[in-house]
């Protein structure tokens, strides 16, 4: 497990970069060729990245890694992307690096898929217009021309990480059980962003 500061969803590049010991060795493991190159990542809520002692949520993301390049003095440089949502079972002895039993967590299909493809393409528009507004003001983001999935049930995902909002409503919009839920959320997150940016903006 590699407890974060941020938020890892499904579909989503997750560079990193490898300095502490202990994340150093299981990256090593990964690569033996002995398991799967695939690690769990969870937000912090409490609590720093360096050292433990931090809180952790129980709802995170596998991620893989793509590539992976070792430097000169031991540190790793990551290429990773996220796969699947599991859940936290058991948090086990951090020693010799964090670990857990996980589950699976599935996504609940969408009550009526017809009427979920339709308010994600309806929503994509806004959240393009809410990444205009952040570049406009200078705040980095996302490319507003940037292409999400057409899938409303990868798309969703992709827009909470590209919308800018904090932690804590990613790790909501990561929680909800499938994509209507997600749809509902996002909706009002992106509009009350977009509003927020737009005020910003007339303010000056």
């Amino acid at each position: 497990m590699f407890p974060l500061g941020g938020v890892l969803f499904p579909s989503v590049v997750l560079p990193l970069h490898v300095f502490e010991p202990r994340y150093r060795a299981m990256t090593e493991h990964l690569l033996s060729g002995d398991v799967e190159p695939e690690f769990g990542v969870v937000l912090i809520e409490r609590g720093s990245e360096v050292g433990g002692n931090d809180l952790r949520t129980s709802v995170g993301t596998v991620a893989r890694i793509a590539e992976a390049a070792e430097l000169p003095d031991g540190r790793w440089a990551l290429a990773t992307f996220g796969v699947r949502r599991i859940r936290v079972v058991t948090w086990l002895p951090d020693d010799p690096w964090p670990r857990a039993s996980v589950e699976e967590y599935p996504d609940v299909p969408a009550v009526d898929e017809s009427a979920a493809q339709s308010r994600w393409e309806a929503l994509q528009p806004l959240v393009r217009r809410t990444l205009g507004l952040a570049a406009e003001l200078g705040a980095a983001s996302a490319a507003a021309t940037i292409e999400l999935a057409s899938d409303p049930a990868l798309g969703t995902f992709q827009a909470a990480a590209v919308t800018p909002v904090g932690p804590v409503d990613e790790q909501r919009v990561l929680e909800a059980a499938g994509v209507d839920e997600r749809l509902d959320l996002l909706e009002v997150m992106v509009a009350d962003q977009a509003e927020l940016l737009e005020a910003r903006l007339r303010m000056g």
